[in-house]
């Protein structure tokens, strides 16, 4: 269980070519359209998604609760014990109960500058630049028989993420991402479907395949998002 407590901590630089800048900014636009377009996106100030996944023959109840730039808690509830991980701008928790840990764990000074760009509820492709991250166009890739455009995002906290994006729809299908796992570097896959609309006008994928392992991955489920909830900042600090 060690690669699951890693996977959920769990998305370069400009083209030097004018037409690869161009084509980069058309495709994300594109996408941003399609998911519910710039304006909705930029409303989201929490997220809380609820659902389940199986890896293992074992059922784990995920909750999800994101805060626009303040933090985010994932409550993980595994063989009836309560785990979670939080991470906030300048801090970030580990308690997994699940893996024999017995107190909470503050997480690396890289994993939280790391960590701190995922606190974006609205999507690192929404005003990307005045964020201070970059893309660059790759040109395409066959993915299951869709040759989708693919798209490198890198965050401002130095994450690297490769978009993989439907080319008729432009909604994203796939992503890939390079983590530490017990200290080797590998690309981490997850996978995206079921979009649904939401109340709110924007569209999110209702299941997720989320990478626990090298070569290993789970469905998770969402059964229900949630989105501008009241949320007290109180969630996103350790139990005493």
């Amino acid at each position: 269980m060690k690669a699951l407590k890693l996977a959920f901590l769990g998305a370069s630089l400009l083209g030097t070519i004018t037409g690869f800048s161009q084509t980069a900014d058309e495709v994300a636009n594109k996408h941003i359209e399609a998911i519910g377009g710039k304006e909705n996106w930029k409303k989201v100030k929490s997220v809380i998604m609820e659902g389940s996944m199986a890896f293992q023959g074992i059922d784990i109840a995920v909750t999800t609760t994101a805060v626009h730039n303040t933090g985010s808690r994932q409550d993980l509830t595994i063989m009836g014990q309560q785990n979670y991980i939080i991470m906030t701008p300048t801090a970030g928790w580990m308690f997994m109960p699940v893996q024999g840990q017995q107190n909470v764990e503050p997480m690396t000074e890289e994993m939280v500058k790391k960590g701190a760009d995922e606190l974006d509820t609205q999507g690192a492709l929404v005003d990307y630049k005045e964020k201070g991250h970059t893309i660059e166009y790759l040109g395409k890739e066959d993915v299951e028989g869709t040759e989708c455009h693919k798209l490198k995002l890198s965050l401002k906290g130095g994450k690297v993420t490769t978009y993989f994006i439907d080319p008729a729809s432009y909604l994203l299908i796939k992503s890939t991402a390079k983590q530490d796992v017990n200290g080797q570097e590998l690309e981490m896959t997850t996978g995206y479907s079921n979009y649904q609309k939401l109340p709110e006008g924007i569209s999110v994928p209702m299941t997720i395949s989320v990478p626990l392992g090298p070569g290993m991955n789970a469905d998770m489920v969402l059964t229900k998002v949630t989105i501008n909830k009241e949320v007290s900042n109180d969630l996103f600090q350790p139990a005493k």
